[in-house]
């Protein structure tokens, strides 16, 4: 009887009750200890069970698909052509294929990892760096590093669906009176006041699927739209810059756009998490098969505004899926650190203010190309090209001059020099466009 009410009892929030009640139902001090641990390991449960990324691991193998190909396959890759004007042709080749490269084999290193001890599953980034780092060290490097790069991108991709909004809205309704950018983002914005409360990654499967499905419609009439408006008569295709600076600068900001364009591993081990696991089956199966150019184009109208509204349902899907790691950070924050319960009210704030604060920050500054130019190198490069070879490192420590310590140290200096060159380019752009700039216009 006293075992029955004592399960009822863990329902409980108030600690001191608990305390009374275990002590009412167990005299000794040892079973008084054991209950604790009872109630704290349920408590845990509990709060495991309502936070995002640890609430359901019933996810299939294509369901990461489809995330993966939403987070990776973002509309970065539309600024590509205009990195390449800025990279040339060469440099430029060569800067795409060795990105791909690099961020291939980083996305593979942590997909290894993920799993690497038996009976235990890494499933937040800064998880993996506490146990590279130490609990405090790899806490204070690798959170703020994914916090910019998921904010950021949840800002960029706020002002990406709001233009390419507005590209739709003016393609389709030339005649018609012309609206500030700012009403298209807060448009945009409010699709996400809804989709924002869906519980965790499985509930968002069917928004990222169709999210999955525009990215590769968008890339698709993007290059064959490109294709048959071909070479354009009186346009040059040099440099852009006419000055050696400019040239160099531009050079800088253009390896921040690739950046951007190969990026995805900020949310892959918490996508990963919510693949079911075994130690016959282990979840890195499933993994594994799983000023952009269409502001641009004008003709025809009909294919363009087509595009750019795949272009809006597609980073209204890899909005969430950016945002989902962000509201398991917040929300463990509320409810571990700050004891809040883990209830609706308290999500239904917590993610509109988030949402209300993105909006705020894109409608204020909405530099397209010069955002993904210096997140994609200030954020990116760390977490994408060189933080998980870092890890590598300091976990399987690997024979030093082997095959893997080379690799691992190429992908570290190369990540470490786009991160320290290609925000100069960024926010020299960003300075140049805030000299013209009116807020809220």
């Amino acid at each position: 009887m006293h075992d029955v009410e004592f399960r009822i009892q863990l329902k409980c929030y108030d600690w001191q009750a608990r305390l009374q009640i275990s002590h009412c139902y167990f005299g000794s001090k040892m079973l008084l200890l054991s209950c604790l641990v009872i109630l704290v390991s349920a408590k845990q449960k509990e709060i495991d069970d309502w936070l995002p990324i640890t609430s359901s691991r019933k996810a299939k193998w294509w369901y990461s698909a489809f995330h993966n190909v939403t987070a990776m396959v973002g509309a970065g890759v539309l600024s590509l052509p205009y990195a390449m004007s800025e990279l040339g042709w060469g440099p430029g080749v060569a800067v795409l294929v060795l990105s791909r490269i690099i961020t291939l084999y980083t996305l593979w290193q942590m997909v290894e990892m993920h799993e690497m001890i038996p009976g235990r599953r890494f499933d937040w980034y800064h998880e993996l760096g506490q146990y590279a780092f130490g609990k405090k060290l790899g806490l204070y490097i690798v959170v703020p590093q994914q916090l910019v790069v998921e904010v950021g991108v949840n800002i960029v991709y706020m002002v990406t669906g709001g233009k390419s909004l507005q590209k739709f809205h003016d393609t389709v309704c030339s005649k018609c009176k012309k609206l500030k950018t700012t009403y298209f983002i807060m448009i945009f914005a409010s699709v996400h006041f809804v989709l924002s409360h869906l519980p965790n990654f499985n509930s968002i499967s069917g928004v990222s699927l169709t999210a999955a499905v525009m990215s590769l419609s968008y890339s698709t009439i993007a290059w064959g739209a490109s294709v048959e408006k071909g070479v354009q008569p009186g346009v040059k295709y040099s440099y852009r810059s006419s000055t050696s600076a400019g040239k160099v600068f531009n050079f800088f900001s253009a390896m921040g756009n690739v950046a951007f364009a190969y990026a995805g591993h900020n949310v892959v081990l918490e996508i990963q998490a919510t693949i079911p696991s075994t130690p016959e089956k282990p979840s890195k199966g499933p993994m594994w098969r799983g000023d952009d150019i269409l502001v641009s184009l004008n003709k025809p109208k009909w294919l363009i505004a087509l595009a750019n509204m795949f272009v809006v349902i597609h980073v209204i899907g890899s909005y969430q899926v950016y945002a989902m790691p962000v509201f398991d950070m917040i929300e463990t924050v509320l409810v571990k650190k700050l004891h809040f319960k883990p209830t609706g009210m308290l999500r239904f704030v917590a993610r509109n203010v988030y949402v209300a604060f993105t909006m705020f920050v894109a409608i204020t500054f909405p530099f397209f190309g010069s955002l993904l130019s210096f997140f994609g190198g200030f954020a990116f490069a760390p977490t994408t090209y060189f933080l998980p070879c870092i890890m590598w490192l300091a976990i399987y420590k690997p024979r030093k001059f082997s095959l893997s310590w080379w690799s691992n140290w190429v992908c570290i200096i190369l990540g470490l020099l786009l991160m320290i060159l290609s925000p100069i380019g960024g926010l020299r752009q960003i300075i140049i466009k805030a000299k013209t700039y009116q807020f809220y216009s």
